[in-house]
């Protein structure tokens, strides 16, 4: 069977208060993990997924290169006499984190000081993808993660066709577009793909988008990629926080999720880990 991950789920709500920099225990790290929020002030993003945590907000917060690295180097190290070992430096916070004017910058940074605070703990950029649309955010990424900053994409891939890409990210950004830079990286660099599966509008995927994003997937998998490139592995993960157009979207049950998984790892084989997070 697929590795199921159970544990508490904690809230992310510090970050929308201005906040930088905010230690969370999360599910998909399976431990300690340190945020990283490059849009204090508002939410900036290029999906608008009814089932995303980030309410509304505003505030007076610009972000700042020099204090996100003062927080990170301080919360590190305050870190570092706990009882839980930091598990990654993990870029997400209120939107796409791509699409901040100073992204280039704040990686770079973070890396230099996870390399001087927290060697262990891996570098993570969650992301929708929409960035790779953009020559210069592809090739950093690409650099990133095959480089020595050892950059882990866990990249978004929520829906096998255009229609339920459609109600699951309301995005402008066009479905097969997005595609074919998705492939593109995936050729050239590693990968991890990340899943969300809910009900939008009390309707559950289609057998027919099932089996779509199963065949996506496993195109994915199967693409001819660079030597250390490629899909490392899935991550399947189910609506566990509240969101501010609920009933909107709706959590579906640790078995719908579980055989959604078990229909991808089947078709990959074992070489490649598909996790489920309830």
């Amino acid at each position: 069977m697929c590795d199921v991950q159970p544990g508490p789920v904690e809230n992310h709500r510090s970050r929308e208060s201005g906040v930088l920099v905010y230690p969370v225990f999360s599910r998909r790290s399976k431990g300690l993990s340190v945020g990283i929020n490059l849009f204090p002030d508002r939410k900036v993003c290029s999906f608008d997924c009814p089932y995303c945590e980030v309410f509304p907000f505003q505030r007076d917060a610009a972000f700042r290169l020099d204090l996100l690295e003062t927080e990170l180097r301080a919360t590190l190290r305050r870190l570092k006499a706990g009882e839980f070992p930091v598990r990654d430096i993990s870029f997400s916070g209120n939107g796409e984190p791509s699409l901040a004017p100073q992204f280039h910058e704040a990686l770079e940074a973070t890396a230099r000081i996870r390399d001087q605070e927290a060697s262990g703990a891996a570098l993570v950029l969650i992301t929708n993808g929409t960035g790779l649309l953009s020559d210069q955010t592809f090739d950093l990424l690409r650099r990133f993660a095959a480089g020595p900053e050892r950059l882990s994409i866990w990249l978004k891939l929520d829906a096998g066709t255009g229609d339920w890409y459609a109600r699951m990210n309301r995005s402008p950004v066009p479905f097969n577009a997005l595609l074919d830079r998705i492939r593109e990286l995936v050729r050239r660099a590693p990968v991890i793909l990340q899943t969300m599966l809910c009900r939008i509008n009390g309707e559950a995927p289609s057998a027919e988008e099932a089996a779509a994003w199963t065949a996506l997937a496993t195109e994915l998998a199967g693409l001819n990629a660079a030597p250390g490139a490629g899909i490392q592995g899935v991550q399947i993960y189910g609506k566990a926080r509240p969101a501010p157009e609920d009933p909107l979207a709706e959590a579906l049950g640790p078995d719908y999720l579980e055989d959604r998984a078990q229909a991808l790892q089947n078709a990959l084989g074992r070489a490649i880990p598909v996790e489920v997070f309830v």
